[in-house]
């Protein structure tokens, strides 16, 4: 029996489960990056006006999204880290210190591309205005976009502050919205209506007995190059693309309760681009592949000072966790469309939904009819 929340999401959107299509490994409860304990994600939209471009009036599709990786009940403990770029042509602000310490110390916040500031600095005053983790007095909070310029009138810079403090209040574990929601709201995925996107693994095998995940923001891929389970959906579903040439970014955040050391959680981050692979991708010139990996395991490593003790899975072990990266990722990309709604932005710009009919169509068995 598949779970209600594999197959739609909290809104009542079909995820890739609930059309049926046979994705490998099995998911956490909530088929999510929630499936982390202690994981929150928060969601502030914005969609606003319709019809020509206006600058600093709209029309308005875009937004916020928030990740606080031990919740806001132990959002000042850090989380050991790793961070990898696959292609560079985007920002995810933070990434030198990550490198540096291993640590993960702040919410991660994702926006549109001429937002990612804002949505840094904000964080900052959250975390100032909560008293968290600022003992230091400082923090380098973790920032990172995509861009939304076709449907959003980016350069009117309609995510403010406040928009970054809804997202953070309202962060909450359980069943999260997909699609075009948060940061993910004017986004593009293989020339479909893209965005938000996530999904878990429950890794027991090896001895191993943990959970992986990923959340997305899919802004990335030419319609051509769309590839479901091996099949050539993009070149088989043609019409109303809107983008001529490889553009846009992914931005990607593994998570999990394994123990890992910050080398390994880095090992776990250079495996999102098989997971991207296997839906078509291979990394445009002018596409910002960003990722991120941090694990919730070994809190008391980080309590005062001094000499600490942390456990860790061994290199050998980490197959069946780098294998259930890649699938987490492929099923949340693929749901970041599946669970969506064309869009209309500025400029009357339509980004259409992949279609469902068509899509099943592709994976229907041939007809045979006798003379």
């Amino acid at each position: 029996m598949i779970p209600d929340t594999w197959r739609r999401t909290p809104a009542g959107k079909k995820r890739a489960r609930g059309l049926g299509l046979p994705l490998p490994g099995v998911p956490g409860p909530f088929n999510a990056i929630t499936d982390v304990a202690g994981v929150e994600v928060g969601y502030s939209t914005l969609i606003k006006g319709e019809g020509r471009l206006v600058r600093g009036t709209g029309p308005v599709r875009t937004g916020v999204t928030a990740i606080l990786p031990r919740g806001r009940a132990a959002a000042s403990v850090p989380c050991m880290a790793g961070c990898y770029s696959f292609n560079g042509s985007g920002e995810m602000t933070g990434l030198l210190w990550i490198e540096e310490s291993g640590e993960l110390q702040t919410p991660i916040t994702i926006t549109n591309t001429h937002s990612c500031g804002t949505a840094r600095d904000a964080t900052i005053q959250w975390m100032v205005k909560h008293d968290i983790g600022f003992e230091q007095n400082w923090g380098l909070p973790v920032a990172a976009e995509t861009y939304d310029g076709e449907l959003n009138d980016i350069n009117g810079f309609h995510v403010k502050g406040e928009h970054v403090f809804a997202a953070l209040d309202s962060a909450a574990g359980g069943a999260i919205e997909l699609g075009s929601v948060g940061g993910g709201t004017g986004m593009l995925c293989y020339d479909f209506k893209g965005g938000s996107g996530s999904a878990s693994r429950v890794v027991t095998e090896d001895g191993l007995d943990c959970v992986v995940a990923a959340f997305v923001q899919a802004n990335f891929g030419l319609r051509r190059e769309l590839s479901i389970l091996g099949v050539a959906a993009g070149k088989a579903i043609g019409g109303g693309e809107i983008r001529s040439k490889g553009a846009g970014s992914i931005i990607a955040v593994i998570a999990t309760d394994a123990p890992l050391l910050p080398h390994q959680l880095r090992r776990l981050a250079k495996r999102v681009p098989i997971g991207l692979a296997r839906t078509g991708a291979y990394g445009h010139n002018s596409s910002g592949d960003i990722f991120l990996a941090f694990s919730v395991a070994n809190a008391a490593a980080f309590a005062d000072a001094g000499r600490r003790n942390a456990s860790f899975i061994a290199n050998t072990d980490l197959d069946p966790l780098f294998e259930a990266v890649a699938q987490c990722v492929e099923e949340a990309v693929l749901d970041s469309m599946i669970a969506n709604e064309s869009m209309t932005g500025a400029n009357g710009v339509t980004a259409i939904a992949l279609p469902h009919d068509r899509l099943l169509q592709l994976f229907s068995p041939p007809q045979h009819h006798q003379d």
